[in-house]
């Protein structure tokens, strides 16, 4: 008898180390359809379940190192317009949905390329045609060259492979109960509580080592802390914060790893109406904007300096666009000009994700100074992000990184086609259109140096006109005690997370 209830005390432990617990700054998951994952709680979680055609080594963000994901190979023509990518033989979908085929393929890129469908449709624009040569050869044709075509189909926002069976019979159910090819597949959401994940034995590149993820939703800082030290939880998603940071890493067999990409925060402004409509209000806003304070809040490693409306490092940024200065005494003259000698007040849509939120009221502090009153009306993270696309906040403070290079970032947030509210909606919360022409020119040149001119010329016309106010970059920060082993050097994720694959190994 104690032989047994030894054997089955050894055997929930097993089971316990097996299961990988992540504690994640949110009240809920939004939306786990690849194709409409925008916010960092599901980015995160999508990557666990999905694959590109092309994919980042895990732990990287460096577009010259993409490597085959469910393409095994690929080829282009002479003019680049013609690209055919050669899927592996054998990789299987979530939940018996069967074999990868081109038809598969097929279905995700125009899926992921039609605007009803998908978030990120404006990266698909060039595309001519997605067609299955045969069932394991794809053949994509551009009607224009594109800056960086593995960019779009790689294992980030619509580039994801989704099982074409699944999303026709599951409709909108799809979105909590996606079917992928990744090491991980979903087993269920609880509301409020977590979202549990099962690993995938069919996985084509082999078994994952963790059995399941829990990846629990815990907005309060604080609980989620305690629970990390009391090892309740695996991994924790960090605090940008100097403070947290420092204190974490004095914690014993604890290692707090800060990576790339650096997430850009904007103030992006409503240029088409009161009061943003007054560009010396949205000059009175950049001068009011003191940078250095907001890095010193955050804390130097974490975060730094925006320099321009193209996060740092992204091929294409400059730093060379006439950005306005902290002048607390130009931002009051310039309320004064524009008829509010007595100041403004603004009312402002805003997250009660801790990380936004602590931010935001360091820049109402801010602002307040220089006579500008934001009135915060703070809403769950989700219904934030469905009331800024119906343009409800004339003000919007969004952070966010995306594929490397300032193209897509140009074309995201400050192109007229992706303005919000229009049927080509991404995320233009300014509503500008004034370097559509330089945009446009320079993603379709075949001369780098051409489109390192025009990149920066974008940036000068958006910068002039205050489109949005750059005001810092922040780094990720996760938490994992040493017990956990991702698998590889972690400098840099696209999902914005820790990516769990089936390297990733768990001790006791």
């Amino acid at each position: 008898m104690k032989k047994l209830l030894l054997a089955l005390a050894l055997l929930a432990g097993t089971a316990q180390a097996q299961t990988l617990r992540i504690g994640m700054a949110a009240q809920d998951v939004g939306r786990l359809d690849p194709h409409f994952a925008v916010s960092t709680i599901d980015r995160v979680a999508v990557a666990w379940m999905f694959n590109g055609l092309v994919r980042f080594p895990p732990g990287s963000i460096d577009p010259s190192k993409m490597e085959p994901d469910l393409a095994e190979r690929w080829e282009s023509s002479a003019d680049g317009k013609t690209w055919t990518f050669f899927l592996r033989r054998g990789v299987q979908f979530h939940g018996g949905f069967g074999e990868l085929t081109a038809d598969d393929v097929v279905f995700s890129l125009r899926r992921a390329g039609t605007a009803a469908t998908s978030a990120f449709s404006a990266d698909f624009r060039a595309f001519e045609s997605v067609e299955a040569v045969d069932p394991l050869t794809v053949r994509i044709t551009l009607r224009e060259n594109v800056p960086n075509l593995l960019g779009i189909v790689t294992n980030y926002s619509g580039g994801y492979i989704v099982s074409r069976r699944a999303a026709t019979e599951r409709g909108d159910g799809f979105a909590r109960a996606p079917i992928g090819t990744g090491p991980f597949a979903l087993e269920r959401v609880t509301p409020n509580a977590s979202a549990e994940f099962v690993a995938h034995p069919q996985y084509f590149r082999g078994a994952p080592q963790i059995q399941r993820i829990s990846y629990r939703f815990i907005p309060s800082d604080a609980s989620r802390d305690l629970a990390f030290q009391n090892r309740e939880l695996d991994i924790n998603y960090g605090r940008a914060d100097q403070t947290w940071l420092t204190r974490t890493r004095a914690l014993p067999g604890v290692t707090v790893e800060v990576f790339e990409p650096g997430e850009l925060t904007i103030l992006n402004l409503d240029t088409t109406r009161p009061p943003f409509n007054d560009l010396r209000i949205r000059q009175a806003v950049a001068h009011a904007i003191n940078r250095p304070e907001m890095v010193r809040f955050r804390g130097a490693d974490v975060s730094r300096e925006a320099q321009s409306l193209v996060p740092r490092g992204y091929l294409g940024f400059t730093a060379d666009n006439g950005l306005l200065g902290f002048d607390l005494a130009r931002a009051r003259a310039l309320l004064t000009e524009a008829g509010h000698p007595n100041g403004i007040t603004i009312r402002v849509v805003h997250t009660q994700l801790p990380e936004m939120l602590n931010g935001m009221q360091v820049i109402q502090q801010q602002l307040r100074r220089a006579g500008i009153t934001l009135d915060l009306q703070v809403v769950e993270h989700a219904t934030f992000h469905q009331q800024i696309r119906q343009n409800l906040s004339p003000l919007v403070y969004y952070a966010a990184a995306r594929f490397p290079v300032a193209d897509i970032y140009l074309n995201q947030f400050f192109h007229g086609r992706s303005r919000v509210g229009t049927p080509t909606a991404v995320t233009n919360f300014s509503h500008c259109d004034m370097a559509d022409g330089q945009i446009d020119a320079a993603r379709v040149s075949t001369n780098p140096a051409e489109q390192l001119r025009l990149w920066a010329e974008a940036q000068r016309l958006l910068v002039t006109a205050v489109c949005g106010v750059p005001v810092f970059e922040t780094l990720l920060v996760f938490a994992r005690r040493n017990t956990v082993d991702y698998g590889y050097p972690l400098t840099g994720s696209m999902s914005l997370g820790p990516l769990i694959t089936e390297a990733t190994t768990l001790r006791p």
